[in-house]
Order: C-alpha cells, then structure tokens, then sequence
C-alpha cells in the first residue's frame, strides 16, 4: 500500500486548536494563503461576532454548477479526556493517525487540501466547489451563513458531498436533531406549606415522564427504518437542575431534552406534542396557584435530516467513485440535511470511523486515507470528462 499524501496536511490541520468554542481563523488564514499560493481566490462568510468564518473557493468555471466537498473545521473539546500523546500534534503509528480530529474531520480536508493542486492541474469541466464550515459541532451554525451566501450567487454548486467519517460507504439517510431548553417557573414556599406553592422540580419531572413515554412509544411503535440504528426516533433527557433546598418548595428547574428523528418525521410535530402536554395538562393546575407559573421553551440547535434516494444520480456517482456496492443510513449528524433543504443534491462520504471521534486518542487508519485520495482522483477524472 503506498503512504498517503496527505499525511502532512493532516499534520498541519490537526496543528491548529479549533475546539467550537473558540476561533477556527487561524486554520482559515493558514487555508486561504495555501490556495492562493496556487492561485485559488476563496470568499469568507463570517459568523456574527467575526470570530469564525468560513471558506469558500472554486477550482474551474465560475458560470457551471460543480460539486462542492465540504467539511467542517471545528473539533470537539479534549477536557477531561485522558490522552496519551498531545491531541493537537497529530502521531503516527501502527498504521493510525492520532488526534483531535483526525477522523472528524480534518483528515477529510487534508485529503482535499492535498489533492487540490491536481484538481488546479486538470481545470475539469465540471467544477470543484470546497467549503471548510464552522461550528458544526454545535448545531450546524456555519453551514447556515456559508448557504445565504450561496443563494445570492447566480450559480449554485449542482451537488455535494460531505465527507462526515463512513469508512467510504456513501450514506444517503441520516436522522436530524432537535435540542430544547425546558425553564419551568414556579412559586417558592416552605415546604411545610407546599400546597401554598408550584413544585418546578416537579412539574418538570411530570413533563421528562412524559417524553419518556414518547420514548417507549416509538421504540416500540414505531415509525421505523430498519436501515438505521436504531432503527426508530429516539427522545433523551440529557440535563436537569431545579431546587435550592429540600424545605424549600423550588421555584424553578431547567432541563435540556432532544429528538433524534427519522427523516420522515416532522420535529415541529414532536415538540408540540411536548408543548401541548406541557399547556394543556400540567399548566392548569400550576396557574391554579400562581398566574406567573408556567413554561418557557428555547431552541438550543437544530440539524436537518437527510434523505437521498438510492436511485439518484448523486448516489449512483458516489458508489462508483467509493468503489462501494451499497449504502447506509446513520443516526449520527451532518451538515448533509441542510445542503439538501437547500436544494442540493448531497452523499456523505469520507475516511474514517464515527466509532473512533470524540474519543480520547482519536484516530484514523492510513488505509482509509488511501481509499479517500482514490475517490478524489476518481472525482476529478469524472469532473474533467463533463
């Protein structure tokens, strides 16, 4: 097997701390210069407080829809984690690469990176399109601006592949997610008087009770996919706090819950099933007692399913250029859902394992590195023929 050659982008990739709470500019400044030493010009699209952007670059015809390869720069926090060597100083061994990132995904764009100066070489016919995106790894924030940007152009790309770690099997389903915030409001007292007061802890336990139940009802009920794993929508409680005191009736508690949705499945649909038990079963009793009682609902993130045919064209170019005679469906995210509620045409598809990522001492195969810059030439003999 012949060494990859994006080991060293890999390297210098890693190199840069983009943990999604901070920066991602110092690794776009680093990308942006690397492409204009090879005469790519790339656009930035900024997040609100200028502290992030993304990257957009074009290699071809500017007036012809190309395919995009996208990938998200920002990686997972280390805290607490017990790694072995510097999560930021990519290692090499027993045919692994090692650290933060190295499968989820920055071993996608060093691939990309690497192979960008034999797309320059080639100018195909069909255009390459690359987006690095930031914030994905809380809610798919980047992906959003990087897509109002796109919709003022007067060509949009024709297709995409984001190269989210599948082992190089084209996935053309993934379920989406909805997180909320629960702030329940009640009325303190002394806990000798509790029918004086409305229990936040309470009213809150009744409300997780209940998408508990929703839980148990779709585990056992259904819809389901036999190609996901699970193969149903899946409801979670995740955090909860409330209470100061145990003889002080609690005024309020915070949970935060989530949906993890079938494709087929309308989240707006789940969360005011939420919502009217909330308003219709448990609000009447707490407003009995106090007219401020009741509860408030935030959206913390939202990510969009993705559902791609297995007959599409996309589908059928992404097997041939993979080498894969089947596809898959995950329950893991992307930022695929959203490129297709945007009209286009979108496989996920890149090196690694999802098993291996936010994992102390992550890690990617060689091997897969391999396989990823055969489908990239793949790509480009496809993209110069048409």
């Amino acid at each position: 097997m012949a060494a990859p050659t994006s080991i060293e982008m890999i390297t210098t990739l890693v190199g840069f701390d983009t943990t999604s709470r901070d920066s991602n500019l110092a690794l776009i400044d680093w990308v942006e210069a690397y492409l204009a030493d090879l005469g790519v010009a790339s656009e930035r699209s900024w997040g609100a407080d200028k502290r992030k952007a993304n990257l957009f670059a074009t290699i071809g015809r500017e007036d012809k829809p190309g395919i995009v390869l996208s990938g998200h720069t920002d990686v997972v926090p280390v805290d607490g984690q017990d790694w072995t060597s510097d999560p930021f100083e990519l290692v090499q061994k027993d045919g692994k690469l090692i650290g933060r990132g190295a499968s989820d995904m920055k071993g996608f764009l060093g691939v990309v990176l690497a192979k960008t100066p034999d797309f320059i070489k080639r100018q195909p016919n069909t255009p390459i399109h690359l987006a690095f995106t930031y914030d994905e790894e809380v809610g798919c924030l980047g992906v959003r601006t990087l897509l109002t940007e796109l919709a003022k152009r007067p060509v949009r790309p024709r297709a995409c592949v984001v190269g989210e770690p599948t082992l190089m099997k084209p996935v053309i389903g993934h379920k989406g997610k909805q997180s909320v915030r629960c702030h329940v409001h009640g009325l303190e007292c002394h806990s000798a008087l509790a029918h004086q007061g409305v229990n936040a802890v309470e009213a809150a336990a009744e409300l997780v009770a209940y998408l508990k139940g929703m839980a148990r009802r779709f585990r056992d009920q259904g819809p389901f996919d036999p190609d996901y794993s699970p193969s149903y929508t899946t409801v979670h409680t995740g955090k909860i706090q409330g209470g100061t005191a145990l003889n002080i009736v609690p005024k309020d508690c915070t949970f935060d819950f989530e949906f993890r949705y079938l494709p087929s499945e309308d989240p707006e649909v789940l969360f005011g099933e939420v919502q009217r038990f909330a308003m219709e079963k448990l609000l009447p009793e707490m407003r009995a007692i106090s007219a401020a009682a009741g509860f408030e609902f935030e959206e913390l993130s939202s990510m969009a399913g993705l559902d791609m045919s297995s007959e599409d064209e996309m589908t059928r170019l992404v097997m041939q250029l993979s080498g894969a005679n089947g596809t898959g469906k995950v329950s893991f995210g992307t930022e695929g859902g959203l490129y297709q509620n945007f009209g286009i045409p979108t496989i996920v598809c890149g090196p690694g394992s999802i098993e291996q990522a936010h994992k102390p001492d992550e890690w990617i195969e060689i091997e897969q590195l391999v396989a990823a810059e055969r489908f990239m030439d793949r790509l480009l003999d496809h993209a110069s023929q048409g």
